[in-house]
């Protein structure tokens, strides 16, 4: 029997048209544009003048604008005295230690250990290294490293040279002379017994109520657990926002602060003046540098254009958060805009992060605005804010003797045609930073 195999082979020419997007240089760059906050728009353009000599960059002076004078007014008065209480951050935690200790300690070898130690303090303000191998490091005696780490204690902020949580404590409360009378001996000998709330230990060791125990615990809360923590860089409490909304008689009005958009500006003479020297190579480098420059500036444009139409949107969707005192946020995705605006998910996250509005009671980020909804049993939509808001709420009201558990939120909830879970109320009341009930009863 005989097999035979047949081999075809045949060419034929197929045209498919498919749909791609080619991520251009130039798109690519107008992504990230709208991307960058303000402060790395300006960097980004700055960097772009030095390579194309076409392109100025405008300084901009102060806020000129009246709305945001109104503003300022506004809070002038309620920040004072908090402004007032900001370090100056051109001193670090590390030069701060390093002058308090050359006023206050004279040049002698203790001295010299004080500043090996100071190496070893962290941002936070606490030791590094222990004292036995700082000692052995500098071939001193562990006393004498200890006597270093007791004038580093006593220097500014309290709680400074701590070499743990506890010890940070007891050294802020020893300075403090309106501290309970027994903080200090509470956190030498019973610390941890005070952070898991194993109260009744503490009253039996120290014959006393607890009542006494919730006022030393309620002191140590106005305690910082970071003293370095006041060193840290507040460049950044000055917001520049690129919107402003004006509440004139219930009406809303959307500005974009122009302060808050770097000014382009194209360098007509230099253009002109070199345009004049007849070189081929020369002109084309004009010609490239020039088209540059539009690209950048429509680019620009463009990226205030896309927040601003967000921006609009947003305060026509929660026009109640600017308008009612109680500050209501709606359920809001970026789907939504995205839709409504015939523009895609990710440029509203771009449009949205980093960038801020303002209003006559603060200051906010664009994505503040935006909150995922819960549909209760009656089809009403209510966001994960408001939900939030009646948990905090619930929280505030409840007896502190016997507080709610999150069982007991989600019944009252329920009642409320709330329809969630134990698991979600136990993650919202977390991002709100409240403990849980455990934590939360008091004995006073």
């Amino acid at each position: 029997m005989k097999f035979q195999q047949q081999y075809t082979q045949s060419q034929q020419q197929k045209q498919n048209q498919t749909q791609k997007l080619a991520l251009t240089q130039q798109l690519q760059q107008s992504i990230q544009i709208l991307h960058y906050s303000t402060e790395e728009l300006r960097a980004f353009i700055e960097n772009e003048s030095l390579e194309n000599p076409l392109i100025e960059l405008v300084e901009s002076v102060e806020p000129t604008d009246s709305n945001l004078n109104e503003y300022a007014k506004t809070y002038t008065h309620e920040t004072a005295d908090y402004l007032t209480q900001i370090p100056d951050t051109s001193v670090s935690l590390f030069e701060s230690l390093i002058e308090q200790i050359h006023l206050n300690y004279r040049d002698t070898y203790l001295r010299t250990l004080v500043l090996f130690l100071v190496e070893y303090i962290d941002l936070n303000g606490f030791l590094t290294i222990t004292l036995e191998e700082a000692a052995k490091q500098t071939g001193c005696d562990f006393v004498q490293m200890l006597d270093a780490l007791t004038l580093i204690q006593q220097l500014e902020p309290a709680g400074v040279g701590a070499r743990n949580l506890q010890e940070s404590l007891m050294l802020q409360t020893e300075r403090d002379d309106q501290s309970p009378a027994l903080a200090y001996i509470i956190l030498e000998e019973s610390f941890d017994d005070l952070v898991a709330r194993k109260w009744d230990r503490i009253t039996k060791k120290f014959n006393i109520t607890l009542k006494e125990v919730q006022e030393v615990f309620d002191y140590l809360q106005h305690l910082t657990p970071t003293p370095g923590a006041v060193f840290e860089d507040t460049k950044d409490l000055y917001i520049v926002p690129d919107l402003t909304v004006r509440n004139r008689e219930g009406q809303l009005q959307l500005l974009s602060n122009k302060h808050s958009i770097p000014e382009l500006r194209f360098q007509e003479q230099y253009f002109k003046q070199m345009e004049q020297s007849g070189d081929v190579e020369v002109a084309q480098y004009l010609k490239e540098k020039k088209q540059n420059f539009e690209s950048l500036k429509k680019m620009v444009e463009q990226r205030g254009n896309t927040i601003y139409r967000v921006g609009q949107f947003i305060v026509n969707h929660q026009r109640d958060f600017f308008l009612k005192p109680e500050r209501p946020i709606k359920p809001l995705i970026l789907k939504e805009i995205a839709e409504a605006l015939a523009l895609h998910e990710s440029t509203i996250s771009r449009a949205v992060n980093g960038k801020y509005i303002a209003t006559s009671f603060g200051v906010y980020e664009l994505k503040h605005f935006f909150s995922s909804k819960i549909t209760s049993k009656d089809g009403e939509e209510n966001s994960t804010d408001e939900v939030k808001t009646w948990i905090q709420e619930m929280i505030q009201q409840e007896n502190k003797q016997k507080p709610l558990s999150d069982q007991k939120i989600v019944e009252a909830l329920v009642k409320q045609g709330v329809d969630i879970s134990r698991r979600t109320v136990a993650k919202y009341r977390e991002q709100l930073g409240i403990p849980g009930s455990s934590k939360r009863k008091r004995y006073d």
